[in-house]
């Protein structure tokens, strides 16, 4: 854990060669501040990852879920993992980690994931597949339906990880908890201050496109959908609702004895994940 206050913005450490041709192969690391199409700098890293021609042609760009960023340990884990099966690029969503702006908890975060997309592109790669968990897991879905096969900003395939099916879920004491930190103004405190994420104080206006919703237009790409039985925060009712709506271009695995996101998320399940992107993604 990084002592720094949550407002501090940190200087890039690598920046991608702005003489090099867009579209050119580069397999070094970088990091670098993007800006959302609203303005918001958004803190994002690429790593090259394995080896080999078909690694080379894909790279993951991961979606954290809510209090995470792109340097927290389980974010990294992640990130690690993957990196066996293609490049990764890591990235804080808005009013998380040295990002700018406030969370909005899943609303325009989607103009973040974007931005992180069109950035993976500009490496070379052919392939870009999405991988979100929790929150980030709502965000993928719906910026796949929403950035469609003419835009650079579009994804191959999608994996969403414990995601919610629906907005304004407070069936479990987690979410309970958590819809006090990010309405109170005593919990958005907390969430600054103990948490190191900056939450919005406004509600939604108009309410984003539902992750059930999206799911039923992500089709053609290919949807996976991931989550634990031991699920504190949603239960299986949410996976199987994204399941069914996205039909026969949506596959769901529902993991024995899995929490919830990152942290549930053990090697295996993470190598199984990299295999099916591989196979799925284009």
């Amino acid at each position: 854990m990084r002592n720094r206050p949550a407002g501090h913005v940190a200087r890039p450490t690598h920046r991608p060669h702005p003489e090099t041709p867009r579209g050119t192969p580069r397999r070094t690391p970088s990091r670098t501040f993007l800006r959302a199409s609203d303005g918001v700098r958004i803190d994002a890293v690429y790593e090259p990852g394995a080896v080999g021609r078909e690694a080379a042609d894909l790279v993951f760009v991961i979606a954290h879920g809510f209090t995470g960023d792109a340097d927290r340990p389980h974010v990294r884990r992640i990130a690690a993992a993957l990196a066996r099966h293609g490049a990764v690029v890591a990235f804080s969503f808005r009013g998380h980690g040295a990002s700018g702006g406030r969370s909005t908890v899943g609303d325009r975060e989607v103009l973040d994931l974007a931005a992180a997309v069109t950035w993976a592109r500009g490496f070379g790669h052919a392939r870009v597949v999405t991988v979100g968990f929790s929150m980030g897991g709502s965000v993928v879905l719906r910026h796949a339906a929403l950035y469609g096969a003419d835009s650079e900003a579009r994804t191959d395939a999608v994996v969403s990880v414990s995601s919610p099916a629906r907005w304004y879920y407070r069936g479990t004491a987690p979410m309970r908890r958590l819809h006090w930190l990010v309405m109170r103004p005593a919990g958005r405190l907390v969430g600054r201050y103990g948490l190191r994420t900056r939450i919005h104080h406004r509600d939604w206006d108009p309410v984003p496109l539902s992750p059930v919703e999206a799911a039923g237009r992500i089709a053609p790409t290919p949807l996976l959908v991931v989550h634990g039985d031991q699920d504190g925060y949603f239960p299986l009712d949410h996976p199987r609702m994204l399941a069914e709506a996205a039909g026969d271009h949506g596959e769901l695995w529902l993991e024995p004895g899995m929490g919830h996101a990152e942290h549930a998320s053990d090697e295996d399940l993470l190598r199984r994940i990299g295999d099916w992107a591989a196979s799925r993604a284009g």
